[in-house]
Parts: structure tokens; C-alpha cells; sequence
């Protein structure tokens, strides 16, 4: 069952246990204050803030949309029936429908379970917003969707040069 598409379920499971791991670690480790509690591994560079948002990505919608954690199961329900019953997928689309899976997860469990995300990585040389695990590996799954697309359209047009 788990032999078709097995770069899709390493991937999703691989970033869902990094994910949970790395949320329970900060929940244990930081105390949920106001301000935020910060550990600076590089000075006003890369630090550890445990923060929790209610919303969706860079807080949006902050007020606490329910329909966020439906959203995440939806999505997560799609891509176990794409991997069980879809074709077999590139190697690229596998790792990036993975990836999405594993953040979609990941994020839908603290929704569901605590009604907001646990976020984390806080990167204050760019002032970006903090962000967890997640976050990531659904961006890591957009880069490899995109990555998957332009060496499927380079493909396509190296057979149609050669015809």
C-alpha cells in the first residue's frame, strides 16, 4: 500500500514527526508569556519565540477562524487520496504533496487540539513574522511542486524539439 508514491509518505511523515516533536519541545520548554520568551541562538539574527496564532499564515485573520482547522483536514483528506488512489506521482510532486501534507497536518492537529498554532522560529534580521515547522515544509512542498512543473514543461518541450 505504502510502496506507491513511498516518497510522499516519507516526506509527510518525516515533517509531521519533526513538526509535533519540535511544537511539543517549545510548549515544554517555554513558559506562554507576555512578551513572548525569547532564546537567541544569533543575536538579533535567529531566535526561539514561543508565540501561539489563532489565525492563518502571518496571523491573518487572527480572531480565530474555526473554519481554518476544516480547511486543514480537507486539504489533508485530498492528499491521502490522491497518494492511495491518484497515478504514481514524480519524484518531485511526491516529496511536494508530502511536504504540504505533513505542514497541513501538523497544523491542523494544534487547531484542532488547542485552537491556535504553536509557532517558533522567529528570523528578526528580515522582521518576518514568527513561524513554526509547518509553515515550512509547506513551502518546501510549493518549491518542490514548482521545481516538478518546470522539469515537466523542460521535458515537453525537449520532446517536442527532437520530433
Amino acid at each position: 500500500m505504502f510502496s506507491k508514491n513511498r516518497f510522499f509518505w516519507f516526506a509527510a511523515l518525516a515533517g509531521l514527526v519533526l513538526d509535533r516533536l519540535s511544537k511539543f519541545w517549545v510548549v515544554y520548554t517555554f513558559p506562554l508569556t507576555e512578551p513572548p520568551q525569547t532564546l537567541a541562538l544569533i543575536p538579533d539574527v535567529f531566535h526561539f519565540t514561543y508565540v501561539v496564532n489563532t489565525g492563518a499564515a502571518f496571523s491573518f485573520f487572527a480572531q480565530g477562524v474555526g473554519w481554518l482547522r476544516w480547511l486543514s483536514l480537507g486539504v489533508s483528506v485530498a492528499l491521502l487520496l490522491l497518494a492511495w488512489f491518484g497515478p504514481t506521482l514524480s519524484k518531485w510532486e511526491q516529496l511536494g504533496y508530502g511536504f504540504i501534507l505533513s505542514g497541513a497536518l501538523g497544523n491542523g492537529i494544534d487547531r484542532f487540539i488547542l485552537g491556535q498554532v504553536v509557532d517558533f522560529l522567529d528570523f528578526r534580521l528580515i522582521r518576518f513574522p514568527v513561524f513554526n515547522l509547518a509553515d515550512t515544509f509547506i513551502n518546501v512542498g510549493i518549491v518542490c511542486l514548482l521545481i516538478s512543473s518546470f522539469a515537466q514543461s523542460s521535458n515537453s518541450t525537449n520532446r517536442n524539439k527532437s520530433s
